[in-house]
């Protein structure tokens, strides 16, 4: 009995890691449907609303059963910020992600979120809401990690090398389908993209004086999908007043509006609070390189792609990247409170 305790307090301990993988699975998926749907001709702009709003219909009756014995007062003030938080981190960060989606490919899609942990770990910095110690071990592996992750995507986009392995016996879709899109085009893309993963990363900053200002995390990820969908609305209907452009067919629009909505957005937003909530932004940050292996294995699947020498070794350098930042974090979640560098507003005794 007494050997089962530790053992169960592992896989508590487990819990967190285990959510980040399945949240950058699922959005690697959002990645490849994302494309096929915007590819096949529908509005960047109406798919945010509908995901945002199919979301929110989903969410609203868990969060009022689960949630209404002990939902939190909402304040004016508190409504206020989760309004700022969901136009800043969702409504502009996910428009202009599927704007640049229009211009780029889902491995590119995944590939420049890995940019997310580098901006997040320097957000917490600037905010005071991370610890950097280079004079332990500990501080320095999270450096050192951060880094070999951001150049193993950089490899990983900027170089092929030779092809190594095709799978050409699976053929569901083609990568000929996909159009090409021209240079300047493809720039202007990567810009979108890397401003909307900018957005992203100040989204999970913002998440932990939220969290601690309306604890109900289920209703509080609720609310921000509603918010969303409404302010994306009015971008949506300000660029595009067509009805043809809001129709929805039984294709694979409707199955990517489906999935983005109700397992990307319902599910994903959810679990990324509660992690940050237990492990803070960094942590959460950390796990993007996930979706671009995922992503890069399910195009040649399902795209026919090649894999190339660059995708191998910017692979092998994310992983060891994110292994060592969670080395990193893991170590200073050890070390005692008193031995740590302490938060500048801590040292000041501020709130």
């Amino acid at each position: 009995m007494n050997q089962a305790i530790p053992w169960f307090t592992s896989m508590e301990s487990w819990k967190p890691y285990l959510a980040m993988v399945v949240v950058q699975s699922i959005y690697a998926g959002m990645a490849l449907f994302s494309k096929l749907a915007i590819s096949g001709g529908m509005n960047h702009f109406v798919f945010v609303v509908y995901r945002q709003a199919l979301a929110s219909v989903v969410l609203a009756p868990f969060a009022y059963f689960l949630e209404r014995k002990e939902a939190h007062a909402m304040t004016v003030t508190i409504f206020c910020k989760v309004f700022l938080v969901a136009s800043i981190g969702i409504s502009l960060s996910m428009n202009l992600y599927y704007v640049a989606m229009k211009y780029t490919s889902a491995t590119l899609a995944a590939t420049t979120p890995n940019a997310i942990p580098a901006c997040t770990f320097l957000l917490t910095i600037l905010l005071r809401m991370e610890r950097l110690n280079m004079r332990y071990l500990h501080g320095q592996a999270k450096v050192a990690g951060t880094v070999i992750c951001i150049g193993g995507a950089i490899i990983l986009s900027s170089y092929k090398g030779p092809p190594l392995i095709t799978l050409n016996h699976y053929h569901s879709f083609h990568a000929a389908s996909l159009p090409t899109t021209p240079k300047k085009e493809w720039a202007k893309g990567v810009f979108l993209m890397l401003t909307s993963n900018a957005g992203w990363s100040l989204w999970l900053v913002l998440q932990v004086p939220l969290i601690k200002s309306y604890p109900s995390k289920l209703t509080l990820t609720t609310l921000q999908c509603f918010l969303s969908a409404l302010q994306s609305a009015v971008v949506a209907f300000a660029v595009d007043r067509r009805a043809s452009s809001w129709k929805l067919n039984w294709d694979l629009n409707l199955i990517s509006v489906v999935y983005c909505g109700v397992v990307v957005t319902g599910v994903t937003h959810w679990l990324q609070l509660w992690c940050i909530e237990k492990k803070g932004p960094v942590f959460t940050a950390m796990f993007h390189p996930v979706t671009l292996l995922i992503t890069a294995i399910f195009s040649v699947i399902l795209w026919n792609e090649w894999i190339y020498l660059g995708s191998v070794i910017g692979g092998l350098l994310i992983v060891g990247g994110l292994y060592g930042v969670l080395w990193g974090k893991n170590k200073e979640d050890k070390v005692p409170h008193k031995d740590r560098l302490p938060i500048p507003s801590e040292a000041k005794g501020t709130p």
